[in-house]
């Protein structure tokens, strides 16, 4: 079987370097270099892709013996109907290792057709190396490499304020953008590299914040011989991820002229304030993960997609998102009820088997994160409790007690956390008032909730009697009792 080279795609166009990546994984070549791949055969992008390899152990040597060529297989969902299919992607030009190709790194910053620096370093990347000097080849960290470059591309072109970049960091942490710039004016300020340089990165370089959705499970080890077999060709860079993807880059409308994505029919939103899309992010996809977790894995469940499909689980799901989540939401409802659509579709991806138990890795910390504002803001605004999220914090509780009928969980948290639930599960004799008192005890550690939740009106009473009602009945009675009591009071 022959390896994937150029020789395999003759027709490939010659475009000129438009963006510069820094990151050479799975997620950004299943992710951003797809896009530009699809923005090149839709629109008049023009554009291709030169990958930095971000550390000295990399890929860029590998990626570029197959002549930067590789293959994204979209597994999941589609118009409501399970959908494989590949492309091959053709817009990477080549990649480069700057610990062994300093200078040919270097010169990229003198090229005048680059004009977006992209990047996913991990959440580690984006951080400030004190040692790090101007006179590296390279420096350390990613912010470091950056802003040599940045001061290289200024200096040769001397202060041209055309010569900027539109900078996207991918990163999973908050306000991305903000974060980078802000290291690269601190190195600007340690190297002494002057009034002039750092109003040329304020008025010639705009850094975005984005936020990027969509799964990558990456290169499909355990039936790579059966796509091998069906591409017809060797290609160590295979790349699965799922048919959805969203991307929101907080930035002025004008980026949209540069990087015409939602021309192409891409999921690309250029908006003024991203706030509200990772709200939504955090509180329907991660808070209904998080949320469902508890309750499907005591109800008997194991997987993702089997609880939504379920008749009373996915029920509960569904109710939870819909009629407790999105009403906290500033986001237009239909745009809100259509992402909502979108995350559930996901959910029952047939080609991914998401583990509750890969879910449940610190869910104590996770349900502060993601499902606690939701239930804050309810309880506020509609002057009642969240009932199916009340019940999934019960169900949270029942789940740190360790057990799912005769079997141990096995608990995944904070040292902290394992040892307060134990000791309070050890002295719970099941009555209702051991159960009320390890609520209240529970609800009390305001540094775990950033406050006592027993001040919450109803809260404590409530969890208590659900979580009593887990432990005599069962989870799956208790489910049937909520979602039948549920309808009862809808009609």
């Amino acid at each position: 079987m022959n390896r994937l080279t150029q020789a395999m795609a003759p027709g490939r166009a010659v475009r000129p370097a438009k963006v510069l990546q820094f990151g050479e994984g799975n997620f950004l070549r299943a992710f951003v270099d797809w896009q530009i791949d699809i923005m090149n055969k839709k629109t008049g992008f023009n554009g291709n892709v030169v990958i930095v390899q971000p550390l000295p152990a990399g890929l860029a040597e590998a990626l570029n013996e197959q002549d930067g060529l590789y293959t994204v297989y979209l597994e999941g969902m589609k118009e409501g109907r399970p959908v494989r299919e590949h492309s091959l992607i053709e817009s990477v030009a080549r990649g480069i290792n700057p610990y062994s190709e300093y200078e040919a790194y270097a010169k990229l910053a003198e090229n005048p057709d680059l004009r977006f620096i992209i990047s996913n370093t991990t959440e580690a990347g984006i951080a400030f190396a004190p040692a790090d000097r101007l006179e590296d080849q390279p420096q350390s960290s990613y912010p470091g490499k950056l802003t040599a470059l940045l001061h290289r591309r200024y200096q040769y072109f001397g202060g041209d304020r055309s010569k900027g970049f539109i900078i996207i960091p991918c990163e999973l942490i908050d306000r991305n953008g903000d974060e980078l710039k802000a290291i690269v004016l601190k190195y600007a300020e340690l190297w002494n590299l002057g009034a002039d340089f750092v109003n040329w990165l304020h008025e010639a370089n705009t850094f975005c914040c984005s936020l990027v959705d969509r799964i990558v499970p990456g290169y499909p080890k355990e039936r790579i011989g059966e796509i091998t077999e069906e591409l017809g060709y060797e290609d160590r860079f295979v790349v699965v991820g799922e048919q959805f993807h969203l991307w929101v880059i907080e930035g002025p409308q004008w980026i949209k002229e540069e990087f015409p994505a939602e021309l192409a029919g891409l999921q690309v939103l250029v908006v003024d304030d991203m706030t509200p899309y990772r709200t939504r992010k955090v509180r329907i996809l991660n808070g209904a993960h998080t949320a469902l977790t508890p309750v499907a894995y005591l109800y008997g469940l194991d997987t993702v997609g089997e609880s939504v499909d379920h008749p009373v689980v996915g029920k509960f799901v569904e109710s939870l998102i819909y009629d407790e989540i999105i009403p906290t939401l500033e986001l237009p409802k239909e745009e809100l009820q259509s992402f909502a659509a979108a995350v559930l579709e996901r959910f029952r991806n047939p080609f991914v088997r998401h583990y509750l138990m890969s879910i449940a890795l610190n869910s104590v910390s996770k349900f502060k994160t993601r499902d606690l504002p939701t239930l804050l803001t309810y309880s506020k605004e509609q002057g009642k409790l969240p009932r199916k999220l009340t019940f999934a914090f019960a169900a949270l509780l029942a789940f740190y007690k360790g057990k799912r009928g005769g079997e141990p969980i096995e608990l995944a948290d904070d040292r902290d956390v394992l040892d307060q639930f134990a000791a309070l599960w050890r002295v719970c004799d099941g009555s209702r008032e051991a159960v009320r008192r390890l609520v209240a005890e529970v609800l009390a550690s305001k540094e775990r909730w950033g406050m006592d939740l027993n001040e919450v009106n109803g809260l404590a009473g409530q969890l208590a009697e659900d979580l009593y009602h887990i432990e005599s009945a069962g989870m799956v009675r208790a489910l049937e009792d909520l979602l039948g009591a549920s309808a009862g009071a809808e009609q």
